[in-house]
């Protein structure tokens, strides 16, 4: 079976970095190459710009992640110093999708941005409430969707740092944290949304581990609702209480969307107007993609009693849901992560979920 590598990482946040970067030196390098790379293509982008022109971009964004997340930003330092690679290279690295909204929008705008031709996102997400759940207690789940090539750079993290709750993500090499739960049961997970309103910004894994250093679903909500956002993500949000949010969030506007009695459940196009109104058109194929997910995710939870093998089959599901790499955009369920925040249970699986295993973690 192949089994999601897991690395523990505690301590203060610059050691925190500088364990990871160490660790994973020779993979941050490659998989920071690769993004950068992309980010000077318009099939991307829809920009062609050069690589110090890509650069500067996130220098400018290095400083509204060093207001934002002083402590993360520690960290990120930690990883710049065991790697040898710059803040900027390393935000590119971590909020890849985010980073393109804001080429798209800031690039070179003496020219008009063109529609970029590849994606590289569709996950799938879902939030079972108490109501609907066969053990009473409230599910997160996503599966994570890229190109295939991020596949191989896929960890699980368990932190622990010396100032905040300990935690669980889902991540890549380099990458402070993607989907995760706390201790404090505070549970996080995004799926990408296009967007013409990107700007120089927050991007979203910065806001997902700081999310997961709080101990409340309304502080958690605020670090979100607050944030200057450099693109555009769903957000979805819960605690060991069974609350949860769901938060369609673009650079420049948001909807917040509460946890009721039904299932909810988003791919990666907007439903709400007012962010329709700034989203990007996607192309045909991955907003059909995108379409169909949703209708089956919306099927497959149209019952009571769910239960976690019920999510992992969603996770499996070969009509629309899991994702095998197809030219041109050769995207991939890379992973997939479900978690209950009222007990601490973090099941994760690498790769393909219908080609593996899930693993139970606690935290």
């Amino acid at each position: 079976m192949n089994r999601i590598r897991v690395v523990n990482l505690p301590g203060a946040p610059y050691d925190i970095g500088y364990a990871h970067g160490e660790r994973f030196r020779d993979e941050i390098h490659h998989f920071t190459e690769e993004r950068v790379r992309l980010c000077s293509s318009p099939e991307w982008t829809g920009r062609q710009l050069p690589r110090e022109a890509v650069i500067a971009l996130a220098e400018a964004c290095v400083t509204e992640h060093q207001a934002y997340a002083p402590d993360l930003m520690e960290e990120l330092q930690g990883i710049a110093d065991a790697t040898g690679l710059s803040l900027a290279e390393l935000v590119i690295n971590n909020g890849f999708t985010d980073f393109i909204d804001t080429i798209y929008n800031l690039g070179d705008i003496t020219i008009p941005a063109r529609a970029p031709t590849l994606v590289a996102d569709n996950c799938t997400a879902f939030m079972v409430p108490e109501s609907r759940s066969a053990t009473g207690q409230a599910y997160f789940g996503q599966t994570w969707d890229m190109h295939a090539s991020a596949t191989p750079y896929v960890i699980l993290i368990r932190g622990e740092p010396d100032d905040a709750p300990s935690f669980l993500t889902f991540t890549v090499t380099g990458c402070v944290g993607m989907i995760g739960m706390n201790s404090a049961g505070i549970t996080v997970g995004v799926n990408n949304l296009m967007a013409t309103d990107g700007q120089i910004g927050v991007t979203w894994p910065f806001v997902v581990r700081k999310i997961l250093q709080q101990d409340n679903l309304d502080d958690a909500l605020q670090c979100l609702t607050d944030a200057k956002l450099a693109g555009a993500h769903n957000y979805m949000l819960m605690d060991g209480r069974g609350r949860g949010y769901e938060v369609e969030a673009m650079s420049s506007r948001h909807h917040v969307r509460k946890l009721a009695d039904e299932t909810i459940s988003h791919t990666n196009h907007c439903l709400i107007q007012k962010n329709l109104d700034v989203a990007r058109d996607r192309p045909p194929a991955s907003q059909n993609s995108s379409e169909n997910r949703l209708r089956r995710a919306d099927e497959l939870l149209a019952r009571d009693d769910i239960s976690i093998d019920d999510l992992m089959a969603l996770t499996r599901d070969d009509v629309a849901i899991c994702t095998r790499p197809q030219p041109p955009n050769h995207v991939e369920s890379c992973g997939a992560a479900i978690m209950s925040p009222a007990t601490g249970d973090f099941w994760s699986v690498w790769g393909i979920p219908a080609d593996n295993e899930y693993e139970r973690f606690t935290i």
